[in-house]
């Protein structure tokens, strides 16, 4: 079903288990949230398979990263148009999907100019988002 870069995706109850969570969950999710929402599932599934499950999709090209403001990774499947960037608030984790095509761009350019293959790269965007913006009072000088 999936390939991964170590081989074919070997499927098992518990991996399937957590395929379906990642697919339920609207926006990205830590794998200890997936992991919490399991056991309602009936396959028991380890933290431990959680994290390899979500390391092989990642691997694959089958999920999106981003991180927290704590540095925890979080997972979503990728839509079918391929890779994305996001921007995440810091606050509650809101993410939207950004175009980035400049930064594609770049990438291919210094993969190109270097002589480098099979570039991959990293971008993340993170802030506030306006429903987590304090509110300012008093007047501006």
């Amino acid at each position: 079903m999936y390939g991964t870069s170590r081989g074919e995706w070997r499927a098992t109850p518990q991996r399937a288990a957590v395929l379906r969570a990642l697919h339920l969950h609207d926006g990205f999710v830590s794998a200890q949230t997936l992991h919490a929402g399991l056991p309602a599932d009936g396959v028991p599934v380890g933290l431990t398979t959680v994290y390899r499950t979500l390391r092989m999709l990642e691997a694959a090209g089958h999920v999106d990263v981003v991180r927290d403001g704590d540095g925890e990774r979080l997972y979503r499947p990728r839509p079918a148009g391929g890779h994305r960037h996001y921007l995440l608030c810091r606050e509650c984790d809101v993410s939207l999907a950004v175009d980035a095509e400049e930064v594609e761009r770049w990438a291919a350019r210094i993969a190109r100019d270097t002589g480098f293959h099979a570039v991959a790269h990293t971008l993340e965007l993170t802030g506030v988002c306006d429903g987590c913006r304090p509110v300012r009072t008093g007047r501006r000088h």
